[in-house]
């Protein structure tokens, strides 16, 4: 089984915001630590885990202690856990590699899974209608940008700035309607032109289950905001809400072609 969420935002909102977000994703994990630590399966974290994160060579950012703290001893016992990153967390270093264990992807994924082929991207590169953001989104990920922005502010200076950044020029949060079409597209383009079973996206804050004939594109929705994410097993994907520490289902409309322009 893989179990896959993204859109965690820790460090929105306020502290008591941010730490539920993180209590429960800690209760999920711990739900599934039979099926991905003992049985064989993989966690895949499809970015913004963090509100804002940026390392330094001797820095990390405080937020997400206690999952950070489960990730690590989860690698220690042989899980396998991927890491793809997001718009607002890509400045990584080593950290999460060689301290914790997990594996860091920068762009995407493409994995072999119960006889599929899985595409993972966090899916802010796919976001097309906004393409002033797309360009500045390509800056940020460069990595002579975070090696710029290392070297000019440090610890402290850096975070603040990255922090009235985002609530500055940031979002509510709420799922952008506009996004998710342009997700979905081109997760059908995907699907249609490449070997991929299953595309998977987060990004939009908005869940999504389209299954088409070229294949499955599912979006993980918004952790911080609904609680949402995906398994995948042998049956296919499919999504969930965790509320009142449980799983419980989510049945959305089918949808069999991309959504009009």
């Amino acid at each position: 089984m893989i179990l896959l969420l993204s859109d965690l935002h820790l460090g929105r909102g306020t502290a008591d915001q941010s730490r539920a977000a993180e209590q429960d994703v800690l209760d999920l994990l711990r739900a599934h630590e039979a099926e991905i630590v003992d049985d064989g399966g993989m966690l895949v974290l499809n970015g913004d885990v963090f509100h804002e994160f940026i390392e330094y060579r001797h820095l990390v950012p405080k937020v997400g202690a206690r999952l950070t703290g489960l990730l690590a001893n989860w690698a220690d016992r042989g899980a396998e856990i991927v890491y793809v990153v997001g718009n607002r967390d890509p400045w990584h270093i080593d950290f999460f590699e060689s301290e914790i264990g997990v594996r860091v992807i920068p762009k995407s994924i493409l994995l072999d899974a119960f006889g599929q082929r899985v595409f993972i991207s966090h899916g802010d590169e796919h976001a097309y209608t906004h393409r002033l953001s797309l360009r500045f989104e390509s800056i940020v990920r460069a990595p002579w940008a975070a090696r710029l922005y290392r070297m000019m502010l440090p610890g402290d200076s850096g975070f603040a700035l990255a922090r009235w950044a985002s609530r500055t020029f940031g979002t509510d949060g709420v799922p952008d309607p506009v996004v998710a079409r342009d997700l979905s597209e081109a997760a059908h383009r995907q699907l249609e032109s490449t070997d991929a079973d299953v595309v998977v996206f987060g990004h939009s804050h908005g869940e999504a289950l389209e299954v088409t004939p070229h294949g499955t594109y599912i979006n993980l929705g918004y952790w911080y905001g609904a609680r949402t994410f995906a398994r995948l097993g042998a049956d296919g994907p499919a999504l969930y809400r965790w509320t009142d520490g449980a799983a419980h289902p989510l049945t959305l409309p089918p949808v069999a072609a991309p959504l009009p322009t």
